[in-house]
């Protein structure tokens, strides 16, 4: 291939491919009913604030050690 064909796709077409999935990533991180599922994800590190969570909470096991 050329470089000045690759440089002209990548001028043009390239550009608004981009251009066009940025718009799609901001509409879909800022969709409506987004917030809760945000707020949800960003208060995980402190559901346990009192004391740590028990084993059976957190879905480990643990074995007995030998």
């Amino acid at each position: 291939m050329d470089y000045h064909l690759l440089r002209e796709f990548a001028d043009s077409w390239f550009l608004i491919f981009l251009f066009v999935f940025f718009i799609g990533v901001f509409l879909w991180v800022f969709r409506p009913g987004a917030r809760k599922t945000y707020e949800d994800t960003s208060a995980i590190p402190f559901r346990n604030e009192d004391k740590p969570a028990s084993s059976e909470a957190s879905g480990s096991r643990r074995t007995p050690q030998e």
